[in-house]
């Protein structure tokens, strides 16, 4: 049964994990690059110090993952090809962990997505605030949100306001006259959600959540201290690059722009003219974001692209190489700074950036990085996650491990009420939230 079958598209709403239990989750994370499912036990922990909100351990026990098609700068291109390399990941996963998926936690990085702040404010008349009043202002805020085109992915109360005064985290038993709260909601196109539901359930499986790409790899790569002092998470991918804000223990902010490690591979491929493939190979090996002088007078010797035995490889610098990469990596780069300015962010973000994703690994990333940011920056590679291959624990992997962390924060969030047109939106009465419901199992 689709869970999108509505004509007001809902999504699935993650049921809380209860505390006392172990649970198996199986997660999906679908990138221009490669297609990751992973499959986690996660099983009741003490709380932590070191990384903010976990309230299970978390252990892989299967992992698949294949090279993507069907997939550009994050869009939907082909769905054949998609949901064959999806069938081939979970098929993978399932093996190593000796179980069958029906369901996943799937990430979003097509649909535009959108982050707004939305502020509401109700009357309290000089009373306290209770429970209901907290309900009332957050149903208030998500309304406001609710698009025809658009569909919420995630809502996150950033902060309240007593009176006018700001900056109020929990404001229950407080007394006052206006209660107010602001509201982080990030939203997608709902056709381009259509589309990623509809590769996995030909794929004969069903979508257990959506989470927006730059939350799922900032709540892989971020530390305590980070997420609640302000911290900007820049996932460098294949196709896409994207930001997410975190701030007082939340997600404050997130954007995207549609240039990727991969484009750095395609600028190769023309300038040096070869093929995508000893592109790809030749940016692994030999490229670098750094220029040094050193690399002029070494020479590396570039495949042609024709198939004729008699054509020659061609030598060039290996300067030239990291010139192109540099030029590529730099616009990124500039782009994300002036969003983040753009954004009205910059002063929460501070001096505060990790990299992370793919295309972070390029040698030199991080120098050429620290300048054009003018920020402190490191590499981030998925925490807290015990049983992951060698390979899967590079920042290649944050995403992946970042759907596996989200159940834990899901309740942090807060939809609008189902009633009428916003149905749909899952409240946990609704039919989606019903079928949402963590494996099946009522608490």
């Amino acid at each position: 049964m689709s869970l999108f079958g509505s004509s007001h598209f809902g999504l699935p709403r993650l049921k809380p994990l209860s505390s006392k239990r172990s649970h198996i989750v199986s997660v999906l994370d679908i990138g221009s690059t490669k297609v990751v499912c992973m499959i986690g036990r996660l099983t009741p922990r003490e709380e932590s110090q070191v990384l903010p909100n976990r309230t299970h351990n978390i252990e892989i026990i299967g992992i698949g993952h294949q090279r993507s098609r069907g997939i550009k700068t994050g869009v939907i291109a082909d769905l054949d090809a998609l949901e064959g390399v999806v069938r081939l990941a979970v098929d993978a996963a399932e093996r190593m962990a000796g179980l069958t998926v029906d369901s996943l936690i799937v990430n979003v990085s097509a649909g535009r997505l959108g982050s707004d702040i939305y502020t509401a404010t109700i009357d309290l008349g000089g009373q306290e605030v209770e429970a209901n009043d907290l309900k009332k202002v957050l149903a208030a805020a998500c309304q406001q949100s609710v698009r025809q085109e658009r569909a919420v992915l995630h809502s996150l109360a950033t902060g309240y306001s007593l009176d006018g005064e700001r900056g109020i985290r929990d404001p229950l038993a407080m007394f006052g006259d206006a209660l107010g709260v602001d509201m982080h909601v990030v939203t997608a196109e709902r056709a381009a959600l259509r589309n990623l539901e509809l590769c996995i359930n030909r794929a004969h499986l069903s979508v257990e959540g959506m989470v927006a790409t730059p939350y799922a790899s900032g709540l892989a790569a971020l530390v305590d201290d980070e997420v609640e002092l302000g911290c900007a998470a820049i996932d460098m991918g294949g196709g896409t690059t994207t930001i997410s804000v975190f701030a007082e223990g939340k997600l404050v902010h997130t954007d995207a722009v549609s240039l990727g490690g991969h484009h750095v591979t395609t600028d190769l491929a023309r300038g040096l003219s070869t093929r995508i493939e000893d592109a790809e190979r030749l940016k692994v090996v030999h490229a670098s974001a750094l220029a040094n002088s050193s690399e002029e007078r070494e020479l590396i010797s570039i495949p042609p692209i024709g198939e004729d035995e008699r054509d020659q490889p061609t030598q060039v610098p290996k300067a030239l190489v990291s010139r192109i990469v540099k030029a590529r990596i730099e616009e990124t780069l500039e782009l994300i700074r002036d969003r983040i300015q753009r954004s009205g962010f910059s002063p929460i973000v501070g001096k505060r950036v990790v990299l992370t994703g793919g295309a972070s690994q390029l040698t030199g990333l991080p120098d050429v990085a620290r300048r054009v940011l003018a920020r402190n920056v490191r590499i981030g590679r998925p925490m807290g996650v015990s049983g992951l291959p060698t390979a899967a624990k590079g920042p290649a992997f944050s995403t992946a491990v970042g759907l596996m962390i989200y159940p834990q924060v899901a309740d942090m969030e807060t939809h609008a009420p189902s009633s009428g047109l916003l149905s749909s939106f899952g409240g946990n009465n609704s039919r989606i939230g019903r079928v949402g419901q963590w494996l099946k199992e009522s608490f």
